[in-house]
């Protein structure tokens, strides 16, 4: 397989920084672009004196003149806490951001990948979740920035495709965790694993009964790169996530079985328009892509519990 040099944008954050190494390892250039808004340089500082790695500081709300081979559109904050603090802000990421790197890959004649999320199905009627549904979102509630920023990218992505002809990728990314999750992103995995080491009450959201899908980053990686790789008439979008389907309260007893922590669980109220279940329907991956993630829960949850037992035991050092 040949090099290519692969623009990443939002390449400094959790999932970007994990798809920069993959891209590395597997023998390419990664141009990665940040700016920094939550994503963290720790998270690539292990990279940066790498010979195929390079780092630009830039907002893709203004345009980009590079060259490359292949995009990757990362780049929006992700949990409730981060979209939610600016959120003219967040819908602009989404939407001029689309706007510039469609742009881009239409004047270099190159594929780009956009990384939606099952946020578009909003509160969900239909279970499981296929790519087929229109979803139920509330277009003027507090997380609208992201939910209908996402789908408005979605539509340029496909508009793009069918007047310009440019080859397009569309995933829908479901609920994913790993090591390098910002501890402070409000995303329950997260909360969870650090008020459990830290020995504080794990918060939930309601009686815990609502349902995720949760799958390790490595899976969710592999499945950009097999989206990215398949046949120019695979453009999607298509769900990635892993379909197995758990409470809250299930994850939040886990995590204190894993962490050996004697933490209490405490119940508060529910946050406005937050889906009561989330699970993809992921036989579109399986038959188009051959993919499947393969790594439970309870594998995952102790990586990324090691991950943070070591960030929080470096910052009682500090």
């Amino acid at each position: 397989m040949e090099s290519r040099r692969i623009l990443v944008t939002g390449g400094a954050g959790f999932l970007g920084s994990h798809l920069c190494e993959r891209l590395i390892a597997a023998g390419h250039e990664v141009l990665c672009v940040d700016n920094f808004f939550t994503g963290q340089r720790k998270n690539i500082h292990h990279l940066l004196d790498h010979k195929s790695f390079e780092l630009l500081r830039h907002d893709i709300t203004f345009p980009l003149f590079v060259e490359v081979d292949e995009i990757y559109n990362l780049a929006c904050p992700a949990s409730p806490i981060h979209y939610q603090f600016d959120p003219v802000q967040t819908t602009k990421t989404s939407v001029i951001g689309a706007i510039n790197m469609l742009g881009l890959a239409k004047r270099l004649k190159v594929k780009v990948f956009q990384a939606s999320t099952s946020e578009v199905y909003g509160d969900p009627a239909v279970h499981p979740q296929p790519e087929s549904y229109w979803g139920n979102v509330n277009p003027l509630g507090p997380r609208a920035c992201y939910d209908e920023g996402k789908r408005c990218a979605e539509t340029l992505f496909f508009d793009y495709h069918r007047q310009h002809r440019l080859k397009i990728k569309v995933v829908r990314i479901f609920n994913t965790y790993g090591p390098r999750m910002h501890a402070r992103d409000g995303r329950v995995v997260s909360n969870f694993i650090v008020q459990a080491l830290k020995g504080e009450p794990i918060s939930i959201y309601g009686e815990g009964q609502q349902t995720r899908s949760f799958c390790y980053v490595d899976d969710l990686i592999g499945g950009f790169t097999a989206l990215m790789d398949s046949p120019d008439d695979v453009v999607g979008p298509i769900n990635i996530g892993n379909p197995q389907e758990f409470t809250i309260r299930q994850l939040a007893e886990q995590v204190i079985d894993l962490t050996g922590s004697r933490s209490k669980l405490v119940f508060e109220p529910l946050p406005a328009d937050d889906p009561k279940q989330r699970r993809p329907d992921i036989s579109a991956a399986e038959r188009l892509l051959g993919w499947q993630p393969t790594i439970p829960l309870r594998d995952g949850l102790l990586r990324t519990i090691a991950y943070f037992d070591e960030l929080l035991g470096r910052a009682r050092e500090d």
